[in-house]
């Protein structure tokens, strides 16, 4: 487990509007529940729905980053707890996100880091209360089974942006008070930094699949998403645009993950198609690996929707901010999302 991702939880591909989970059914509305935009002296409570955090001295880096962008902190009352590798019990853990909802004096909420454990709370979440107090929900990598269950179970806008542990650099920053402070339809793109070479090396983009699609925008960490498809914390993914990323898996696991949406009937409700970056991915021992382009061309460049992948999300320094069920257009021969709307009132 590295990062913040070796997480194995997710959401289910379900176009249901009937949910066992404890918030009862999936929201069913036709309009997004859109949370308040941060602004300036608004507090971010922190807390650790996955892995244990073990150094107080990161309370103190992330409680300056938040500072620095002029929002108070308030710390979850088990942001430091320990029960092995999770950072306390479910029940302390879903105890504590549940009072961030709840409390009137916290307008946002954001992950301190991934890791696993986020599956094991989601049937002990109160969507009620989350739906009746619409906050900002901020994380990555194992805190995607959050984003998408709150989604799905209330129909509130989440949001697929950097950790508490960072690291808050300009890009990532820029796109984070775009999207949550303005409130700004931004158009995401990838950096165009040639440097010292002839053309540019990193962070290029590549069509697997030419045109523009709309849709809602649903995805998030490829191992988290699969692991629990077929539960009831998964919102519809008809005419939806699906981003993914990963980090450390072999090529052969994203061909079987990807394999597994297609057969969980994901790939074929789809509108659009973007893969962000996946970090470390490497062919690891089998013999005659494909490549991660092969494996696209073998599961996503078949359905003939616009796909693109390179974009700036994932387990990597510079990041969008996406936000999680609301509308966008992606142009797969350009490498943009560009949000239709605000995604925060």
């Amino acid at each position: 487990m590295k990062c913040d991702r070796r997480s194995f939880l997710a959401l289910a591909g379900m176009s249901s509007l009937v949910g066992a989970g404890q918030g009862g059914k999936l929201w069913a509305g036709t309009s997004p529940l859109k949370p308040a935009r941060l602004r300036e002296g608004n507090t971010l409570a922190l807390v650790n729905p996955a892995g244990a955090t073990a150094h107080r001295v990161d309370i103190d880096i992330v409680t300056e980053s938040m500072n620095a962008l002029g929002l108070r902190v308030k710390l979850g009352e088990h942001v430091l707890s320990r029960y092995g590798y999770l950072a306390g019990s479910d029940e302390e853990r879903a105890a504590d996100l549940m009072a961030q909802f709840a409390d009137d004096s916290v307008d946002g909420i954001l992950a301190m880091r991934g890791g696993w454990g986020c599956a094991r709370i989601l049937s002990r979440l109160d969507f009620d209360v989350i739906r009746q107090n619409p906050k900002l929900l901020i994380g990555y990598s194992d805190v995607t089974a959050l984003l998408l269950a709150v989604y799905a179970k209330t129909g509130l806008i989440t949001f697929h942006g950097p950790l508490g542990l960072g690291p808050w650099n300009s890009f990532s920053v820029d796109y984070f008070k775009r999207v949550l402070f303005q409130g700004e339809a931004v158009t995401m793109s990838n950096p165009k930094i040639r440097g010292d070479n002839l053309t540019q090396v990193a962070d290029r983009v590549q069509t697997i699949h030419g045109g523009k699609a709309r849709g809602r925008l649903l995805g998030g960490n490829l191992t988290v998403l699969t692991a629990i498809i077929g539960s009831d914390f998964l919102p519809s993914w008809e005419g939806a645009i699906l981003f993914l990323e990963d980090i450390e898996e072999a090529v052969y696991r994203i061909d079987r993950m990807l394999t597994q949406l297609k057969l969980a009937g994901v790939l074929d409700r789809i509108s659009g198609f973007v893969f962000g970056k996946c970090t470390r991915c490497l062919p690891g021992q089998s013999y005659g690996s494909l490549t991660l382009e092969q494996v696209f061309e073998d599961h996503i460049a078949p359905l003939r929707i616009p796909a693109w992948q390179g974009a700036m999300i994932g387990h990597v320094a510079h990041k969008f901010t996406v936000p999680v069920g609301l509308e966008a257009e992606i142009d797969a021969g350009e490498g943009t999302i560009q949000l239709l709307e605000s995604a925060v009132k």
